[in-house]
């Protein structure tokens, strides 16, 4: 999988499709993803010791990866990924349309 947490994608299939958003969590082995504000849930929460009142929360939901592409805001477009290996022996990631680096993203 590419897409790496802190990275900004695009939401390119969906009820949330066009949305450009950053990766908050990863799921390499179920293909799929956390995006901020996409895919929103509500979930019914028992009443706690941390929660007293309990309640209803709305959260984000996993989405699956192959329904993002990673966003590259100097060229204003979405492009696939490639790797890219330079002089020091390092791995960058590399948009194919336009040739730059992807920035940010966790390990």
């Amino acid at each position: 999988m590419k897409i790496k947490t802190g990275d900004e994608v695009k939401v390119i299939s969906g009820h949330y499709k066009g949305t450009v958003s950053t990766v908050t969590a990863v799921f390499p082995k179920e293909n799929k993803i956390i995006v901020e504000g996409v895919n929103m849930i509500k979930k019914s929460q028992k009443p706690s010791q941390a929660n007293p009142e309990g309640g209803i929360v709305e959260m984000e939901a996993k989405i699956d990866a192959s329904n993002v592409m990673l966003y590259d805001r100097k060229a204003k477009s979405v492009s696939r990924v490639g790797i890219v290996i330079d002089e020091n022996g390092n791995k960058k990631r590399v948009f194919k349309k336009s040739g730059n680096e992807v920035k940010g993203g966790k390990k």
